[in-house]
């Protein structure tokens, strides 16, 4: 297509310089005191403008502005007519009528939601994404957009939802803490009666569910590491409480639906993730020292920096829920990376990795901020024979790249 875009515009330019030379010849002609020269000979002095009337001026302004206006809109029909064209998408395999699944992921614009989408649409099945993009942004799945299998559905899961689906992975809720403390009570109806929503449509289709529950259900813990079998240690008032509490309700909801309505439920407690496709600005852990590192600015720690953190990698995460979605286990599991960090550690890696010296910071601990967190992930290993299999140097490098990239393309050059 870019030799059609190149002989069109050249086409133009000849028009264009047709309509100016008809122009000037003509007004040359229209005085006697201007003799017909050839339009390589004629010069733009002084001379030959003062025999050109103020009216006949206008009217070559006029028409090359009309010329130009021609051009213009020859080029946005060319752009129109571009973005027509069947553009390349990523290969993906060929499966039967018997085994492409119709599947819906709820927040699939969202980091770990586009990353699944990713994954699904591989395998050959048919995926459909509904998201009020809320935190989600269409740049993560737009390479998807137009193609047979993949459809997106914009809209928020709080209103009913009917469709026709064999799987759906319920994803959708704000994960970090200023996203989902910027509306409270939104983001409990979010996992109330969004989940609420999502189990009814399961129910009424005959679906296979998948919960995306979080390790904030164990709030700050008092059991170390945290299996699946410990009630937890949250605050049902704090300002995290309204995503804490929230997944807890989504939890019981999903089992009074297994229990009453005979749905069948997959519940994933899901620990810190990581990953191309983060949020830069979402306030969590990885994207604040990572930010901070490439515009060499000081890292920031809450608090003393002995609280623990274990994160995995985004793909580890999506093996995971898959393998949970195709088992027969029903009860909650961890998905985690049980290697342990504490903040400062995990601060001077970033810090090396990206090649700074930045000086870390010491700044007022958040409230209800949880001081231990690692998964037990025994059920994981056991049932779904997963277990994370990206190093923390190999998973951060391609963060880090990813950052450096998105900064590039917002116009946000890193320093580093």
């Amino acid at each position: 297509m870019k030799w059609i875009k190149e002989i069109v515009l050249k086409f133009g330019l000849i028009l264009f310089g047709i309509a100016v030379y008809n122009t000037i010849w003509t007004l040359t002609n229209t005085r006697e005191k201007v003799e017909y020269e050839p339009i390589h000979n004629l010069h733009f002095d002084n001379t030959v403008l003062k025999n050109f009337d103020q009216k006949k001026l206008e009217e070559v302004i006029a028409e090359m502005k009309e010329t130009k206006t021609k051009l213009e809109r020859l080029e946005e029909k060319f752009q129109n007519l571009s973005a027509r064209v069947q553009k390349p998408y990523p290969d993906i395999k060929y499966l039967n009528y018997h085994n492409k699944k119709r599947i819906l992921v709820t927040g699939g614009g969202g980091f770990v939601g586009s990353h699944l989408v990713d994954r699904l649409m591989y395998e050959g099945h048919e995926v459909t994404v509904v998201d009020n993009f809320f935190t989600g942004v269409k740049y993560n799945i737009e390479h998807w957009i137009g193609h047979n299998n993949f459809e997106i559905i914009h809209q928020d899961i709080v209103n009913p939802l009917f469709v026709e689906v064999d799987e759906i992975y319920h994803l959708a809720s704000p994960a970090s803490p200023p996203h989902y403390m910027f509306n409270p009570v939104k983001t409990i109806k979010t996992n109330t009666i969004g989940t609420i929503n999502m189990l009814g449509l399961a129910k009424r289709v005959g679906a296979k569910i998948l919960i995306a529950s979080t390790s904030e259900v164990y709030g700050d813990p008092e059991v170390h590491p945290q299996p699946e079998t410990y009630w937890g240690h949250v605050n049902p008032i704090g300002p995290r409480a309204c995503y804490d509490e929230g997944k807890r309700v989504s939890e019981t909801l999903s089992y009074a639906y297994a229990k009453q309505e005979k749905v069948s439920v997959r519940v994933a407690r899901i620990f810190n993730t990581y990953g191309p496709r983060m949020n830069l600005k979402d306030g969590r852990v990885v994207s604040n020292f990572i930010l901070q590192a490439l515009k060499n600015e000081t890292l920031t720690v809450y608090g003393n920096g002995k609280q623990t953190r274990s994160f995995q990698y985004v793909s580890d995460l999506v093996d995971g829920l898959i393998a949970l979605m195709n088992s027969n286990y029903t009860m909650p599991v961890n998905l985690g990376n049980p290697q342990e960090h504490t903040i400062t550690e995990f601060a001077v890696i970033i810090r090396k990795l990206v090649g700074g010296n930045n000086k870390i910071e010491m700044v007022n601990a958040v409230e209800d901020d949880p001081q231990r967190r690692k998964p037990d992930i025994t059920r994981a290993v056991t049932f779904l024979n997963w277990k994370p299999k990206v190093p923390l140097k190999i998973g951060l490098e391609k963060t880090i790249k990813y950052f450096k990239e998105e900064l590039i393309r917002q116009h946000i050059h890193p320093i580093i």
